[in-house]
């Protein structure tokens, strides 16, 4: 399997998608057609950085509400372990299960990272910000978990102004 670590452009087309998410629901990205999408990557359910990203979302999660932001979290877990994750945590919003990283591979989440002073391929951290129409307005490829959905909110203030 090939993976790069060039991430997809702001302005292109989001591609499209299909996965259920930890409650066996199917997603699309025609679904949200019409609103505001966080489409975001994390490597591993229940993991410290991934554990801060998503509670941190959940913690912002009136806001991105207010702002009209629907979220989307993908890994490559299964929905049962996602099931698990968002009940641990009280997540509000669905997470999709890519087991066979479709998605992952679709928007370009799957590249080298250095763990533990070692080189490896897998899930990057990278977020997608995708308008109505649904083209990438924002692309994120270097996410901070602690202050990602804060960013994520004041960077939509200026995209939407």
């Amino acid at each position: 399997m090939g993976y790069s670590n060039c991430m997809l452009t702001e302005e292109t087309k989001a591609p499209d998608f299909s996965a259920t998410d930890q409650f066996e629901k199917m997603h699309t990205l025609a679904d949200y057609a019409g609103r505001w999408l966080m489409l975001y990557f994390y490597p591993k359910d229940d993991t410290p950085g991934c554990t801060k990203e998503a509670c941190a979302i959940r913690d912002a999660w009136a806001d991105f509400a207010d702002a009209g932001i629907s979220v989307l979290g993908v890994s490559k877990d299964s929905a049962k372990s996602h099931k698990k994750f968002s009940e641990k945590y009280s997540l509000p919003f669905p997470l999709l299960a890519d087991e066979e990283k479709k998605i992952l591979t679709a928007y370009q989440a799957l590249g080298e990272k250095t763990l533990y002073g070692r080189l490896h391929f897998g899930t990057l951290r990278i977020t997608y910000l995708i308008n109505p129409e649904g083209i990438i307005a924002k692309a994120y490829p270097n996410v901070k978990p602690e202050t990602h959905a804060k960013q994520i909110l004041e960077d939509f203030k200026a995209l939407s102004s």
